[in-house]
């Protein structure tokens, strides 16, 4: 049987200057996650996977259990939203990677999430 699972990822980013010291080197993004089962059936999110890349080309992995915490079930035509940050060396960085996910019925895949930008304002001409 051939699977096809509709889960999309959007993502927005925010630069938080009151956490950030750009003197110190020290720049605090926030990304607010939208995850959309757009699918027929309840999926769970079990895990994450990010690459983080700052400004110099410098990139840290993350793998982890679930998001903030939590192992979401979304059920269909539904969105799960959730909140994090990251901090960077520079001014501008960007991130990507993919959420482990899970079906009712055990089947386990993959959902991309594309590269976006992460980017104090001013930063990018």
């Amino acid at each position: 049987m051939n699977h096809d699972f509709p889960v999309r990822v959007e993502v927005t980013t925010r630069y938080i200057p009151d956490h950030s010291a750009p003197d110190e080197q020290r720049y605090v993004f926030a990304y607010d996650i939208i995850v959309r089962n757009e699918g027929d059936e309840p999926v769970q999110l079990l895990t994450r996977h990010w690459i983080i890349t700052d400004g110099d080309g410098k990139t840290q992995e993350v793998r982890g259990e679930g998001v903030v915490g939590e192992q979401p079930v979304i059920p269909p035509g539904t969105e799960y939203r959730y909140t994090s940050g990251t901090l960077l060396n520079t001014e501008v960085g960007s991130m990507q990677g993919s959420f482990g996910m899970q079906t009712a019925e055990g089947i386990e895949f993959n959902t991309p999430i594309a590269p976006f930008t992460l980017a104090q304002p001013g930063a990018l001409h």
